[in-house]
C-alpha cells in the first residue's frame, strides 16, 4: 500500500497547472545516499527517470547548480492552530486561516502535511480549551475538494488525555477524514512537558492572564481530570487510532518507564522526548524519534528538555519537524548536515523518514516511480532559500 489516503490532483484543478513532462537539468539532486549532478524527469505527476549529467535537454529548466530535494513531509506542526488564532482568544476565519498556512508551509518545501488539531477540551474555567477539530478539519478537507490547497493534507489529533471530552470529539472522525496520525499527549502538570511547574507557569498563566491562586487553582483541576479521566481516555484513544487507521504517536515521553508503556501500546513514533533515557529507549524499542527544528536551530528546547543537537550526536534523531516555525526543517536539515558531514541523511530525515513513520510508501525520496514532490533550493549567503516547489508534478511555489 503506498498511501491510506491517495493523493491525486483535486478534480477542480485546472488542467493547464498540471505538469505533462518536465525535465529538471543541471542540478544537484540529493537522493537518498549521495549527491549528483544530474536531471530528474517528470511525467504525469509522477518521477519517471534520473540521469547523472551536466547536460541540459532543449526545454528542460536549468538549474544552474541549485540542489534538487525531496518534497519535506511535516507530520507535527502547530502552524495552522497559529493562523486560526493569530493571538491569545482573537479567533480568525478559517477558511483565509487553512488558505494562508497551506501557502506558507508551501514556500518552506514542505509539500506534505499532517495538520495537529488537538481533540480533548475543558469547557469551563478560567483557562478553559474550547473544542474546534471538527469543525476545522471539515473547513480544510472541503477545500482540499475544491482543489484550493496547493499541498498534501493529512490530520494528526492530539489527543489530550488530561481533558473532559476526548472520547465525545474522537467518536466525530471516521476513516473518510484522513486521520494518518493520532498522538498520546498528556500535559498534566508535573510531568513530561511540564515537570517543571515555573516552566507551565510562564507558559500558561501569561496566556491566561492567570495569578498565583489561579494558576494553582488550574494545576489542581488538570491532576484532578488526569485521575479521574486519563487511563480511559487513553485506552480510547488507542482503539480510535486503529478504528482510523492512523499511526499512534507518543509525546513528550520523560522515562523508559513511559517509553515501555507507549511500546505496549502499539506506539510507532515518539514526538519530542524530553530526556537521553527517553531517546535511548525509544531506540532499543524501535519507535521512531522525532524532534523539533527550533530546537535545532536554538540550540536547546525553550523548556529546558533535552538538546535535539546532543540526541543528533548520539544517533538519537530519526525526523525533524518543523514545529511552531515552517521553516524551521529545513534549516535545521541543513546544520545537521554540517554537524554529520552527510547531507543526504541530513535531508531523509525531513523526507523519506517522516514520510515512512507516517506509512507514506510513495514520497519522500528522489526515486523513478515516486511521487514527484521536489524543491529546488538555491544557497544564498548563509542559507538556503526555496525557489520553486512541485507537488504531484505541479509547481505550486
Amino acid at each position: 500500500m503506498n498511501s491510506p489516503f491517495p493523493d491525486s490532483v483535486p478534480s477542480r484543478q485546472h488542467d493547464a497547472d498540471v505538469t505533462e513532462n518536465t525535465c529538471l537539468a543541471n542540478a544537484r539532486v540529493v537522493l537518498e545516499d549521495r549527491v549528483i549532478t544530474g536531471s530528474v524527469t517528470i511525467e504525469q505527476g509522477a518521477i519517471t527517470s534520473i540521469e547523472e549529467s551536466g547536460h541540459v535537454p532543449d526545454g528542460a529548466i536549468d538549474f544552474a547548480g541549485d540542489f534538487l530535494i525531496p518534497g519535506l513531509v511535516e507530520l507535527h506542526t502547530d502552524n495552522l492552530e497559529r493562523h486560526i488564532e493569530p493571538r491569545s482568544n482573537v479567533p480568525w476565519p478559517h477558511a483565509p486561516a487553512i488558505l494562508a498556512h497551506d501557502r506558507e508551509l508551501a514556500s518552506t518545501g514542505i509539500t506534505t502535511v499532517f495538520d495537529a488539531m488537538r481533540v480533548g477540551s475543558i469547557p469551563s474555567g478560567k483557562a478553559r480549551y474550547l473544542r474546534y477539530a471538527r469543525g476545522l478539519s471539515h473547513e480544510l478537507l472541503e477545500l482540499r475538494s475544491e482543489g484550493a490547497l496547493k499541498i498534501s493534507h493529512f490530520l494528526h489529533l492530539r489527543a489530550e488525555v488530561c481533558s473532559e471530552t476526548l472520547m465525545d470529539e474522537l467518536a466525530e472522525f471516521g476513516p473518510e477524514d484522513r486521520v494518518g496520525i493520532v498522538s498520546l499527549t498528556d500535559h498534566t502538570p508535573g510531568q513530561r512537558q511540564f515537570r517543571d511547574l515555573s516552566k507551565m507557569k510562564a507558559h500558561v498563566a501569561k496566556r491566561k492572564d492567570m495569578n498565583d491562586k489561579e494558576f494553582d487553582d488550574h494545576v489542581a483541576r488538570l491532576r484532578a481530570l488526569r485521575e479521574r479521566h486519563g487511563d480511559k481516555h487513553e485506552a480510547m484513544a488507542i482503539q480510535d487510532a486503529k478504528r482510523l487507521g492512523a499511526v499512534l504517536a507518543s509525546h513528550d515521553d520523560t522515562t523508559a518507564d513511559q517509553v515501555a508503556v507507549s511500546a505496549a501500546h502499539g506506539v510507532r513514533l515518539a514526538e519530542f522526548p524530553t530526556t537521553i533515557e527517553a531517546a535511548e529507549a525509544c531506540r532499543e524499542a524501535g519507535i521512531a524519534i522525532m524532534l523539533g527544528g527550533p530546537n535545532i536551530i536554538c540550540g536547546g528546547s525553550h523548556y529546558s528538555n533535552v538538546s535535539a543537537l546532543v540526541l543528533a550526536k548520539r544517533d538519537l534523531l530519526d525526523i525533524v519537524s518543523s514545529d511552531y516555525v515552517p521553516s524551521a526543517s529545513l534549516l535545521a536539515a541543513f546544520r545537521l548536515a554540517e554537524m554529520w558531514q552527510d547531507l543526504p541523511r541530513a535531508i531523509r530525515c525531513i523526507s523519506q523518514a517522516p514520510a515512512q513513520a507516517a506509512g507514506l510508501k510513495d514520497r519522500g525520496a528522489i526515486s523513478t516511480g515516486k511521487r514527484a514532490d521536489l524543491v529546488r533550493l538555491r544557497s544564498i549567503a548563509s542559507t538556503h532559500a526555496v525557489i520553486s516547489v512541485w507537488v504531484n508534478g505541479r509547481r505550486v511555489s
